[in-house]
């Protein structure tokens, strides 16, 4: 079995640092004797380094001993002699280390080695010498002109959106304009934000560290039951995940989509749609946003987390005309703008139309990852249900009550990092229960390099009941 590695690459150089990384994985045990090592080409394209610098830090980890490489039979880790437990002393033993989990398939991350490399050094490229020298001064708070313009062509082409550049805010993901969005609305007196019974509580720690109450409301196979909302005392704002519910995997029923808009226009109360993967959609063209609906009553945010990397640390927000200036002041208290260069770089990269080609071809890699565990779990966990869109990266594996923390536990000895959904449930006390209870696994399936896909899921099929 070919090993996917977890390396941490340090040092002076790549090759160096590769061979380092190397090196200590076998001196502390991670990488057992016997252990068959990617191919040079596998590794490479997995820590986006060239070939050659992976066969080079082989070759010298052959030559020292560590390694040992035989033709047909790959690159393993040497078989060494055990010291004699009996003549060690004690206190020369060393403490064994922390295992890593072998695999991942927790949610927050696409496919990395998935990140179009050399398209995005193109649009760089052409993005750097086309700039004019004011690009790298200051800038707007909004953000640079020609990728909020380019932003506005694509999300009304492609989600639906009322766009345009004066009213887009360039952040550097969701995370960053959630937060301005917090501080906009206790400028606005608004005591507390509805959220939904299941997400991030990541999110909903950045709401109540501004001083916002956040009230749940239920999700079920409709999405958020907003009709709740009428009956939340105080709720100014609410934050839903229409097109694609995180973690569920459903979407807002049509009808809840315009009882939210309702609600909105009808009270002065504003919804926030995180537009979470909204552009992967398998079996049908995705739901438009529901910013269309009602552009002064939403705030849409968008990002390149999930489509690109989120490591690019791009995101935006298509706010209502009125909320601009609040915005804008917000960000001038702290993160006053986003790298130059990254925005420039993106507007080329949707520009070009290099930005749909590689969401398209994303879309059917994924598609393909999904399908294949829908597939296998059909025929080796029948008793699992595959529940969700087809969508996105994420899918909810039901499984039968009160077995959720021991196939957690069960994938954790196997070396396969899995998350509940328990750990998106949001139940205050004093809140009415969710009804009914569900025990399921979220799982990531695209995040994963091709490397480690086929032993993963092999993991995961093994697990669960």
């Amino acid at each position: 079995m070919i090993t996917d590695l977890h390396l941490d690459v340090r040092g002076p150089g790549l090759r160096a640092g590769l061979t380092h990384a190397l090196r200590e994985a076998v001196r502390m045990g991670r990488l057992a004797p016997g252990t068959l090592l990617p191919p040079s080409r596998s590794l490479a394209a997995d820590l986006g380094v060239s070939r050659n610098t992976v066969a080079d830090s082989y070759a010298e980890l052959v030559a020292e001993g560590w390694l040992t490489a035989r033709q047909g039979s790959g690159t393993r880790v040497a078989r060494r002699a055990e010291p004699n437990p009996a003549t060690a002393h004690p206190a020369a033993r060393p403490k064994p280390a922390r295992q890593r989990p072998a695999f991942g398939l927790q949610p927050g991350s696409p496919d990395l080695a998935g990140f179009p490399r050399r398209a995005w050094l193109t649009a760089a490229r052409h993005a750097l010498t086309a700039a004019p020298n004011d690009a790298f001064g200051y800038g707007d708070a909004l953000g640079q002109m020609r990728l909020r313009t380019a932003l506005a062509d694509y999300l009304a082409r492609a989600r639906g959106v009322y766009a345009v550049p004066e009213r887009i805010v360039v952040c550097s993901g969701f995370h960053h304009g959630l937060a301005l969005m917090a501080q906009a609305l206790r400028t606005r007196l608004v005591r507390a934000v509805a959220v939904e019974s299941y997400g991030l509580d990541l999110h909903r720690e950045l709401l109540t560290g501004a001083g916002l109450r956040t009230a749940p409301l239920h999700v079920d196979e409709h999405g958020a039951r907003v009709g709740d909302l009428a009956r939340l005392r105080g709720v100014g704002a609410v934050l839903l995940t229409p097109a694609h519910q995180h973690p569920t995997g459903g979407t807002l029923h049509p009808d809840r989509r315009t009882a939210a808009v309702d609600w909105a226009c009808s009270t002065g109360g504003l919804i926030m749609e995180d537009d979470y993967d909204g552009e992967f959609r398998y079996d049908r063209p995705p739901v438009g946003a529901l910013q269309g609906l009602a552009p002064e009553r939403v705030v849409y945010f968008g990002s390149v987390s999930k489509s690109l990397a989120p490591g690019v640390r791009l995101g935006w927000m298509v706010l209502p005309e009125e909320l601009v200036p609040e915005v804008v002041a917000a960000k001038g208290h702290g993160d006053y703008m986003c790298s130059a260069l990254g925005q420039l770089t993106l507007a080329e990269f949707i520009t070009s139309g290099s930005y749909d080609r590689h969401v398209r071809s994303m879309r059917l890699r994924y598609r393909r990852r999904r399908d294949e565990l829908v597939s296998a779990l059909a025929r080796r966990a029948p008793a699992v249900r595959v529940t969700g869109l087809a969508a996105g990266l994420l899918a909810v594996l039901e499984l039968p009550r009160g077995t959720e923390s021991s196939v957690v536990r069960a994938a954790s000895r196997e070396g396969l990092a899995v998350t509940g959904i328990a750990a998106f449930r949001y139940e205050p006390a004093g809140s009415a229960p969710e009804l009914p209870g569900r025990d399921a696994l979220v799982v990531n399936y695209a995040a994963p390099p091709d490397s480690a896909w086929a032993c993963a899921l092999d993991t995961l099929c093994r697990v669960t009941p």
